[in-house]
């Protein structure tokens, strides 16, 4: 009986997988060959001594050498786009300052999830930041994953929409987003899932919690990184809505639930599908406020939360690492 498309499918992503993870493997023994025989010839090579242990640092100095105890909540590792990688703050920054974890990251804002599991994208770099979590005698306490915001919105996002005055059809394109959310960016998300735990099986021996996010609710009011304009990043959305006419902010918003919950829905739909059981989804929907009255409270632009503390309003990033951290709170 021939396979069914299904299996199918799988068999080439993970065929795609298991090239990328080879070629990515030979690239990092070479590296860590040629770092190894680097070491082995220097002069005066710094050991650092770690202990992976719950036991209080030294109050005092001591004179060298000295032992010191690093404490940790745990080892991250994350690949990712803006909300890993923004200026100053980020999800990542809160879960290290608020909870006390070390976090390895390849994440890069402005990649589309489809940029990062290319044969140039950041798994390379996610293989680099696992050999300094191992080299410490640690494993991964989990590995983070944000991504598909890049792929939705910025110059691209009008082609989404109808324009306002086209009957019957107006707004939402069905049929384009089904194919940028529900084939391009869900076919992205399952290589990366099965990369992720091709490279750790073929590397360690064993795979890791994976824990990935799908995004609140935004307001596309035209605000960029730092106001936007000029070579500023940003805005996102609204170029899109004003080019096909929809400049009702009320309305613009409604459309944006729309988008986000069908985004959200695809992840829980992929990490629901077999092979992908070590895969947790984290639904950050109604995190942040998208009421028009106090929204600016919680997002510093159209896509991004805010900071709080001296840049004013909420912590919408501290919200944000709060709820990944309910779910690393459940993990070994």
């Amino acid at each position: 009986m021939p396979p069914s498309p299904e299996n199918n499918d799988r068999y080439l992503i993970q065929q795609a997988a298991d090239q990328h993870a080879e070629e990515i493997l030979a690239r990092r023994r070479g590296s860590r060959s040629r770092r190894a025989a680097a070491l082995a010839a220097h002069p005066q090579p710094l050991s650092i001594k770690t202990e992976l242990t719950q036991v209080p640092l030294a109050a005092a100095a001591a004179p060298a050498p000295v032992s010191t105890t690093a404490q940790t909540a745990g080892y991250l590792l994350a690949v990712g786009d803006s909300w890993f990688d923004y200026p100053i703050h980020d999800v990542l920054t809160r879960l290290d300052d608020n909870y006390g974890y070390n976090i390895e990251s390849s994440a890069h804002r402005g990649d589309p999830i489809e940029a990062m599991v290319s044969r140039v994208g950041q798994l390379d770099k996610f293989s680099r930041c696992m050999d300094k979590i191992v080299a410490l005698g640690a494993t991964p306490k989990a590995i983070l994953v944000s991504g598909g915001g890049d792929d939705i919105a910025g110059n691209e996002f009008g082609m989404l929409i109808n324009n306002i005055d086209l009957q019957p059809i107006p707004g939402w394109n069905d049929q384009v987003i089904a194919g940028v959310v529900d084939t391009r960016i869900a076919a992205a998300y399952r290589l990366m899932f099965v990369s992720i735990n091709t490279l750790c099986q073929k590397d360690l021996g064993r795979t890791f919690p994976i824990l990935v996010h799908g995004y609140d609710y935004p307001v596309p009011d035209g605000r960029g990184f730092l106001g936007g304009g000029g070579l500023l990043p940003g805005p996102w959305l609204k170029p899109g809505f004003d080019e096909k006419l929809f400049i009702d902010i009320n309305v613009t918003t409604q459309m944006m639930i729309t988008i986000i919950d069908r985004f959200n829905t695809m992840l829980r739909n992929l990490v629901q599908e077999p092979g992908f059981q070590n895969v947790t989804y984290i639904d950050l929907r109604n995190t942040l406020s998208n009421s028009l009255a106090n929204y600016k409270d919680w997002w510093a632009n159209e896509i991004h939360p805010n900071a709080g503390g001296i840049f004013g309003g909420q912590d919408g990033w501290g919200a944000v690492a709060a709820k990944f951290q309910a779910v690393l709170a459940t993990l070994p």
